[in-house]
């Protein structure tokens, strides 16, 4: 959707891209703040949501590179996964963050790739699952993490994989209602989906999905304010704006939402004080919901915005640079 630009109701907010840039900037600076220390294990993760807002906003030199490349290398593991922060158990959310990063900064020589497949195909599980670390829990989340990197990396094809079985344990994972859980026979859940819908896309295995069913029960998730939720009953929330519309744009439904009424409701939940923004209006920003507000107003098309991929997340652009088809 977002090769054409959505028109804006003249009455929203405007973006506040400059804000958003120096809140960016200033998130490691705030090292006296109880939240900063508590949210360490985040660290890398929280790196690759800023880099990309900035990517998305076209910022990428708000931040300096060669400093993040630096402390990314210091976050790799001997068996090739990247904890959180340094010193921190490697994980599988933490290693596509990192991996994430350096190709979008075009920097994969900085680290050992093998090993990152190694530690990556260690994961898989005799179900086709992947587990999040050495400890073996299980989650959707894993599988995709597992999957998109592997494929970022062109690994797909190692002989250590079974992809057909991973195929299976997702789509066992899909419920009656078209959409999927974090586990076979878990509630459906609009991230959830996502990384199902993104690991069965970049499979090549999307005809196990019914589109139509699977685009409703998306699109069920706006509510009258235009946010979006990510399951019935639930309050609306930003990064819902991702985790909704990457999928409906996956299934090719984006026009299935009323993409003004959301664009309003993501610039109203900016803070015009700090920039950043929050889940909903009123509360307090996070660059978690920042990232994911402004991914999802890249792909309704919002004016003057670098187009982001809708399965990885990433810059449209790097995406292209590292050769890999479109598969959406």
């Amino acid at each position: 959707m977002n090769d054409e630009t959505t028109v804006v109701d003249a009455s929203a907010p405007e973006l506040l891209l400059d804000q958003h840039v120096k809140y960016i900037q200033e998130l490691d600076t705030k090292k006296n703040d109880l939240e900063y220390w508590l949210t360490e294990h985040l660290r890398v993760n929280g790196l690759y949501w800023g880099a990309t807002a900035l990517h998305i906003l076209g910022h990428s030199d708000a931040l300096d590179q060669e400093q993040i490349v630096e402390y990314l290398v210091k976050c790799q593991h001997d068996n090739g996964g990247f904890g959180g922060h340094i010193d921190h158990d490697p994980h599988i959310l933490s290693t596509l963050s990192a991996v994430q990063i350096l190709i979008t900064y075009d920097r994969l020589d900085a680290i050992q790739v093998d090993k990152v497949v190694d530690y990556i195909a260690s994961l898989q599980n005799e179900d086709g699952s992947f587990s999040g670390d050495s400890w073996g829990e299980t989650d959707t989340r894993f599988i995709f993490c597992a999957i998109n990197c592997l494929s970022l990396l062109k690994r797909l094809d190692d002989k250590r994989l079974d992809l057909q079985k991973t195929i299976d344990y997702v789509v066992r994972c899909r419920n009656f209602d078209g959409g999927f859980g974090s586990s076979p026979g878990g509630e459906s859940h609009a991230a959830q989906v996502y990384v199902c819908v993104g690991t069965l896309t970049i499979l090549g295995a999307m005809h196990h999905v019914d589109a139509d069913q699977l685009g409703w029960w998306l699109s069920e998730r706006q509510l009258k304010n235009g946010g979006l939720n990510g399951r019935p009953e639930k309050l609306e929330d930003v990064c819902y704006s991702w985790w909704v519309l990457s999928s409906l744009s996956m299934l090719k439904r984006t026009h299935w939402i009323d993409a003004p009424k959301l664009i309003r409701f993501i610039l109203e939940a900016q803070d015009t004080e700090t920039g950043g923004i929050a889940d909903r209006p009123g509360n307090m920003p996070d660059v978690f919901h920042t990232v994911f507000g402004i991914a999802g107003l890249s792909l309704l098309g919002y004016p003057g915005l670098v187009a982001v991929d809708p399965v990885y997340c990433m810059p449209r652009h790097v995406i292209q640079r590292i050769g890999l088809t479109e598969k959406h």
